[in-house]
């Protein structure tokens, strides 16, 4: 989509939807239950590319909108919501793609945050959680909980600084490759596996 005087209906509604919503903190989706208004032609690419009629969204500001409407349904399916309708998309991978990381500390003590795409700030603790994935080509891809079931991929050059701070431990008797971050021991992959 360009930035052209003549938006998208689709594009149109859903920001006039959000036009009265305030504009501080993340809007509560969760308590909201419009009606489902099937598929809109939005895919967010597994780069984190958000894409509409087959085009990039070129203006950030919206994708940032658009980022803090989206909601994981109890079935998998990732939609947009207002508070007047649901409207589903495309997820290639993951919503978002962490881009910066930040770590703070040692060991059971250690803190690590990070930057999305779209700029949400997320500290890893018991809730906003990693976990690791093998890619069909066998690379390691580690994902982030972001909000309301909604993960961000973690990039391939943090990936690396993410091993580099994996370490051994003992889970349930068995040898695990791992790290630790806000006092929670992430599971990477089996020791004798890595």
């Amino acid at each position: 989509m360009s930035d052209d005087p003549d938006p998208d209906p689709n594009l149109s509604r859903l920001s006039a939807a959000l036009g009265d919503l305030p504009r501080r903190g993340l809007p509560p989706v969760e308590k909201w239950d419009p009606p489902y208004c099937g598929p809109i032609d939005i895919r967010i690419a597994a780069d984190g590319t958000w894409h509409h009629n087959g085009s990039p969204i070129r203006r950030d500001k919206l994708v940032r909108l658009f980022s803090t409407i989206l909601r994981c349904e109890p079935d998998g399916r990732v939609v947009l919501v207002t508070p007047v309708e649901s409207v589903g998309i495309t997820v290639e991978d993951a919503a978002f793609i962490a881009v910066e990381m930040a770590v703070d500390g040692t060991g059971e003590g250690r803190r690590i945050s990070f930057r999305t795409n779209v700029d949400d700030l997320v500290s890893v603790d018991p809730e906003h959680g990693l976990r690791f994935e093998q890619g069909p080509d066998g690379a390691l891809k580690p994902y982030l909980h972001v909000r309301r079931g909604l993960w961000a991929l973690v990039t391939r050059a943090l990936t690396y600084d993410l091993v580099d701070l994996a370490e051994e431990r003992s889970v349930d008797g068995r040898p695990w490759l791992g790290l630790w971050a806000g006092g929670t021991f992430h599971t990477i992959a089996p020791a004798e596996a890595a």
